[in-house]
């Protein structure tokens, strides 16, 4: 085994915070208990912003990026885990105060993993990574409020995003009628094939709404945030429940009281960062129960790590449909 690997590492170059792709050794790694050698991650929103210097995402510099890995265990202090071991890691705070991905080593806290479910290879897994992981835990929050598909349509915002994608392929494999919201040209056909019974375009959601509007939806993920959240709620029927996961339209949310009191409305966040390991093994459970790898397969593609940089910027440019894994030895 080589001593050096490759990584992407953030660092202060020409006084801004950005990641390249740079050379290191087992000397370099942090002091946890599981070594893991790494061969997948992802390309989420928040890496771009952690790559590209365009989000303060990076708390500490140097800084190895990337919010998701997987791979095999090497070597282990903590007696959960031996070599050999498939394992995986979502969020804990990687690429802000720790280590994360974008690296073919890593050293990490036991706390921190978990098992890849025998239905994946770590390439699916990583298919899914966080998108796929909170959109889990999106459905998992509108299943456990008692709305099954009888109670009516789901709506599913920035849904040719990685957690947009994946939210209607679960929500259309569980018998909801989904309707996707995209700004993208060839958005419609993309959703349709993943299950969607209808999309609208961006433009009818990302806007100033009224307190309350027309009951259309029993049940929403959203990704967007902003006007579109706003509406969205003034939107939901009576009872029904939001899965708020993200913010790329804006972090502020123009609404009223009006949905929460008057239809008793719930706007439920998805914290996938520091959710519970119980949470974390639920929805790999489930995801490795629901997800079709045909489907999931047309909703990914394979980039080397040396492309990261310049993908970074594409998916903050909203240039980037569905989900891109991240080959760390390619």
């Amino acid at each position: 085994m080589s001593d050096t690997f490759n990584a992407i590492v953030a660092r202060e170059r020409d006084g801004k915070v950005q990641g390249q792709l740079e050379a290191l050794t087992a000397a370099d790694l942090p002091d946890e208990d599981v070594l893991v050698e790494i061969s997948h991650s992802t390309l989420n929103y928040k890496d771009g912003l952690a790559v590209s210097g365009r989000g303060r995402i990076c708390r500490r510099l140097p800084m190895v990026c990337g919010i998701d890995l997987a791979g095999v265990v090497g070597e282990s202090r903590d007696g959960r885990f031996q070599a050999g071991d498939r394992v995986l890691v979502n969020g804990y705070e990687l690429s802000e105060k720790y280590w994360g991905g974008y690296a073919q080593r890593q050293r990490l806290k036991g706390d921190w993993l978990v098992p890849v479910p025998a239905a994946f290879t770590a390439e699916q897994a990583m298919a899914l990574g966080t998108a796929g992981y909170t959109a889990m835990l999106s459905v998992l929050a509108i299943q456990d409020a008692g709305l099954t598909p009888d109670a009516g349509p789901a709506l599913v915002t920035g849904a040719t995003g990685g957690v947009g994608a994946v939210s209607v392929m679960l929500l259309s494999a569980l018998g909801y009628e989904v309707t996707g919201v995209t700004g993208k040209p060839d958005g419609a056909q993309f959703l349709q094939s993943l299950g969607a019974a209808a999309t609208i375009a961006r433009e009818e959601l990302a806007r100033d709404s009224r307190p309350l509007e027309s009951e259309t939806w029993a049940a929403a993920v959203d990704s967007v945030g902003g006007n579109t959240l706003a509406t969205v709620l003034a939107q939901t029927r009576r009872g029904g429940l939001v899965a708020a996961v993200g913010l790329a339209g804006g972090f502020r949310l123009p609404a009223t009281v009006m949905p929460f009191i008057l239809r008793g409305v719930t706007l439920r966040g998805i914290d996938s960062v520091m959710a519970s390991q119980e949470r974390r093994r639920r929805a790999w459970g489930a995801l490795a129960e629901l997800v079709d790898p045909a489907k999931l397969a047309e909703i990914y593609r394979v980039a080397p790590m040396s492309d990261v940089p310049a993908l970074a910027n594409e998916i903050l440019d909203g240039r980037i449909s569905g989900r891109v894994v991240i080959d760390v030895n390619a």
